[in-house]
């Protein structure tokens, strides 16, 4: 296993676990976090463990041009109950992004480190989120690292009411002019809106 410095490098990604382990250790500076992202890695690691970086192979994707969306979810978009913003209100979105329960999870990824360090990327403008809004209150969202490439990496999202952030996704990504979606890891939420797997070579290509 390789134990970061203070130095800010990573290991060649092919010597990731075969579940994508990478790097134990280091910090959570913007400038690690940037260089970590545009080399396809990413931190991931619950409140009692040190800071882990992950570089999965496969990588779960979407293509924007491939984004499926239902009917009802068409109908939905089509009734306009939801106002969907970018950037108003990043730090609130996190945070309840860092709230929002996970199934078979006891506590959070998003730390108190973690979320100040996407704050700090907030601020230097490299990290985006999208907020979704029911008669003036915040009822869904997501935030992501924005690279400059037409590469998002979507990180966590959350939802107060049904559909909500299903909305903020579908709306973000219908009209950016991104040509991929990072999701990292598989879901079946994700993969019900087009998701699928690419290789951590090909995934590399498009940073």
């Amino acid at each position: 296993m390789h134990f970061l410095t203070q130095k800010i490098e990573f290991p060649d990604l092919s010597e990731a676990t075969s579940e994508g382990l990478l790097a134990v250790g280091g910090d959570l500076s913007s400038e690690r976090l940037l260089h970590a992202y545009k080399n396809g890695i990413f931190p991931w690691f619950d409140t009692d463990e040190p800071i882990l970086w992950w570089s999965p192979d496969p990588r779960f994707v979407i293509f924007p041009e491939a984004l499926k969306v239902s009917k009802s979810m068409k109908q939905i978009l089509r009734g306009n109950k939801f106002k969907v913003t970018v950037n108003k209100s990043f730090d609130a979105v996190i945070e309840n992004c860092a709230k929002a329960k996970r199934e078979g999870q006891m506590g959070t990824w998003l730390t108190d480190d973690m979320i100040n360090a996407y704050i700090s990327l907030h601020k230097l403008g490299y990290a985006k989120s999208v907020e979704v809004w029911e008669n003036d209150e915040l009822v869904g969202g997501l935030y992501g690292v924005d690279l400059g490439n037409r590469v998002f990496c979507g990180e966590s999202m959350f939802a107060k009411v049904s559909n909500a952030s299903k909305v903020g996704f579908i709306t973000f990504v219908q009209n950016s002019d991104y040509k991929l979606i990072d999701c990292q890891l598989h879901t079946k939420h994700l993969e019900s809106l087009g998701g699928k797997h690419i290789s951590r070579q090909e995934f590399v290509k498009f940073l």
